[in-house]
Order: structure tokens, then C-alpha cells, then sequence
């Protein structure tokens, strides 16, 4: 069996099944030694919670990476997500160029809009220096929100594939020729994920549930990354994590006191079935 060995940089929300406590234990289903480098902890995420606690962990990141330099560590996969600061994007970005093997695969999930906004404490600022992270990705992983925050284009509630193709064009001229491009719906009733390799385009299109919970995204992107590690296609990698992610979904409605994530740790199983 092929063993990787993944990084996989984001914060710790200590309740609200997102980021590490999401990625953490999909990665490791997927077979995957997962190893994690938490960009800030939080008391819970960010989406609805109020009160929260956040300590920004960015100056312990170069330390944590000199000491794996020198026991001479290094990693078959990279993935962020959620990172606590502007000043943090560099440090990750030398991580990214510097912490993989010959090959390794290194992801980038923005992580940080939504619904046509930005998520709280984040500002354009922000938005700037996660640009410059583009170009150390092998992959993007945005939604539909942060890719226009990223390639300057107005955002739209409705679309059609033409406006798709000119943001993910607009998109790759950052760094990035493959993007995989989440919460793309033609018709009210369907969503997808497109696939952008070097300017052809790839649409998986499922059903769309109207009631959507948080921390999805985080679910998407480590089930795409630890498909993809597993030796899947870029395209199957996002079908299967798109098909995890609608029942993750499923098996969370009709539960009312579960309004703040979804039940990722039900669908494990049928995740490994799909790999």
C-alpha cells in the first residue's frame, strides 16, 4: 500500500466541526499519515457562534518548520485552509515551496469568503497577500466567492458557463493553471464543482440541498485531498468528495441542535467505498 505522508495547515476550531478537527480525521480515514500545523485556535468557528475566542498562532509557524528542517521532515502532500493572519500567508508560502518531496502535491483551500463576503476578520488586505499564495499551489480549491475576491470579478448570484469560464480564465492568471471550483449551479435545483486544468473545463453536477450547514467546504477539500492522494484523477478526486459532502449533508438534517457543522464522521465508511 502507497502510505503519504500529508501537512495539512488550518486552524483549530475546538467546537464546530471545521478546519483541523475536520481534515484531521478524513485524512486519516483516507489512509493518509496526517500531520498539522494549526494556524490559530478558536473556542468555535466563526459562522454564528458569537463571543469567540482566538489566539493567533503565527509566530510559532517558523520555529515548527526550522525543527522539521532539521530532523530533516518532509511531506508527500500540502494543504491549507483557514490561516489566522496576512503575516501568516508568507510563512505557509515558504512552506509550500521548501516542505515537500520531489512531486508532492500542494493544495490551497482559501478559505476565507462565502456568500458574496468575507469571512470575519478577514479584509482585502488579506485578500492581497493570498494572492500571492496562488503561485505555490498545484491546485486552488476556492468557491465561487473567493474566486472573485481573488481574480477581481463581480460577483453574481446567477451566472451561466460563460461568466464561469471568464472568472476561472481571470483566476489562473494569478499562478494557478488547475482550480477546482466549488458551489457552481446552473438551475435552482443543481449545484457542482467545475474543473479547470490549464484552460479546459470539467462539470460534475449533483443535487443541491436548500438547507447548506457550516464547515462544508472544509469537508469538500479534505476528502478531494485525501482522494487525490490515493491515487484518484483531479476529477474523481472532486466527484467523490462532492458526493461525500451531499451526504454529510443528509445525514445531518432534520436536526435542529446540529445547526453549526455536519456529520462528517457517519458518512466515513461510504467515503472509503467510494475509494
Amino acid at each position: 500500500m502507497d502510505y503519504k505522508r500529508i501537512l495539512t495547515i488550518q486552524d483549530i476550531s475546538c467546537v464546530g466541526q471545521c478546519s483541523l478537527t475536520v481534515a484531521l480525521p478524513i485524512l486519516s480515514a483516507c489512509g493518509h499519515e496526517t500531520c498539522i500545523l494549526p494556524s490559530a485556535v478558536l473556542s468555535t468557528h466563526t459562522a454564528g457562534f458569537s463571543g469567540f475566542t482566538f489566539r493567533d498562532l503565527t509566530d510559532d509557524i517558523p520555529s515548527i518548520q526550522a525543527h522539521w528542517q532539521k530532523e530533516g521532515i518532509s511531506f508527500d502532500g500540502i494543504y491549507t485552509g483557514y490561516l489566522g493572519s496576512t503575516k501568516q500567508v508568507g510563512y505557509v508560502k515558504n512552506i509550500l515551496d521548501t516542505m515537500g518531496v520531489d512531486g508532492a502535491v500542494k493544495v490551497v483551500d482559501p478559505a476565507f469568503a462565502d456568500n458574496g463576503k468575507l469571512y470575519p476578520i478577514f479584509d482585502t488586505v488579506y485578500v492581497e497577500a493570498m494572492k500571492t499564495l496562488c503561485p505555490s499551489a498545484d491546485i486552488l480549491l476556492p468557491n465561487i466567492t473567493e474566486a472573485c475576491f481573488l481574480a477581481g470579478v463581480e460577483y453574481k448570484e446567477v451566472y451561466d458557463e460563460n461568466y464561469i469560464k471568464e472568472l476561472l480564465d481571470s483566476l489562473s492568471k494569478l499562478g494557478c493553471s488547475t482550480i477546482v471550483l466549488t458551489g457552481v449551479g446552473y438551475q435552482s435545483e443543481k449545484t457542482g464543482v467545475v474543473v479547470y486544468e490549464s484552460g479546459k473545463l470539467s462539470y460534475y453536477e449533483h443535487k443541491r440541498i436548500a438547507k447548506g450547514c457550516h464547515g462544508t467546504g472544509d469537508v469538500y477539500a479534505s476528502a478531494f485531498t485525501g482522494a487525490l492522494l490515493k491515487g484518484k484523477t483531479i476529477f474523481e478526486a472532486a466527484k467523490i468528495a462532492a458526493d461525500y459532502t451531499v451526504l454529510c449533508i443528509e445525514n445531518t438534517q432534520g436536526d435542529p441542535k446540529h445547526w453549526y457543522g455536519v456529520k462528517f464522521e457517519t458518512a466515513l465508511s461510504e467515503l472509503l467505498g467510494m475509494l
